[in-house]
């Protein structure tokens, strides 16, 4: 990572100031504030000997959207997954409020770090079976006025509860599988590239509902995105990953500074 003579300054979607520093001497790239995710050189090899994530070292603070870019194969999902354990990340190395998240029951982490996925996969039956179905799990039954509040934190009302979920477009399917995941009141949510199947206008309500819960609720998300424009829209922070490697961290209106060469390419290409 190319080094800075000062901390940039950007504005957070709750406007308060945080600043973005280049920590050259440690390696580790730091979002002042309470930290809520910490990797440590974080590293994956496939069976083929073929380097995924080369020593990933991030900090994210709570609270904070956290747009994660780069080019194909560079191990930006291999990343999103390592953060609640669908893929088994080594000890010392992913740690939740300071806890080391091999340390932690694995169900717990994926309640508190909910992931939302491409493309959405729900279960048979009506919406609101979805939406019940993991507080279902833990012995709670939602009532029909709290899946409307989760309905309704996902941008649907109140009219999608009894219909089949297998019905919807694609655009709400992601949107019912958003309040899924929000039904086990998660502290985090993944997103690895949520809207690359969706129309315009079904982006845009993806991406106002995510803002309203980081702002209503202080949810911190991490999205993986193969869209510029949408980690400046939305985005607090963006993370470029090259290589397995996070080579810059800059706040979304000055990615045109980006300094490292696949970053500026990739940034270049993709404008």
């Amino acid at each position: 990572m190319s080094p800075t003579t000062e901390p940039f300054q950007v504005e957070t979607t709750q406007h308060l100031l945080v600043s973005i520093e280049d920590d050259n001497e440690s390696g580790n790239n730091t979002v002042n504030g309470e930290k809520k995710i910490e990797i440590k050189n974080l590293r994956k090899v496939s069976d083929k000997g073929v380097s995924i994530l080369d020593g990933v070292d991030l900090q994210i603070s709570r609270g904070m959207i956290v747009g994660i870019i780069g080019p194909s194969g560079s191990g930006k999902s291999t990343l999103l997954r390592a953060l609640n354990r669908l893929w088994e990340p080594p000890a010392g190395t992913v740690f939740l409020d300071g806890r080391d998240i091999c340390h932690l029951d694995v169900l717990s982490v994926r309640r508190r770090v909910g992931m939302l996925f491409q493309l959405p996969a729900l279960f048979q039956g009506t919406v609101g079976d979805n939406i019940r179905y993991g507080p279902k799990l833990k012995g709670q039954k939602l009532s029909d006025q709290e899946v409307e509040r989760l309905l309704s934190a996902a941008d649907l009302d109140a009219s999608f509860i009894n219909q089949n979920a297998n019905q919807l477009s694609v655009g709400q399917q992601q949107r019912v599988a958003l309040a899924r995941t929000l039904a086990n009141e998660p502290e985090v949510l993944l997103l690895d590239e949520p809207t690359s199947a969706l129309d315009p206008i079904s982006t845009q309500n993806i991406e106002e509902a995510l803002v309203k819960l980081n702002t209503t609720q202080g949810i911190t998300v991490i999205m993986v995105s193969h869209s510029i424009r949408q980690v400046q829209r939305i985005a607090d922070i963006v993370c470029l990953l090259v290589n397995g490697t996070v080579v810059e961290v800059l706040p979304p209106n000055q990615l045109s500074h980006a300094k490292h060469p696949m970053a500026k390419r990739f940034l270049e290409l993709s404008s």
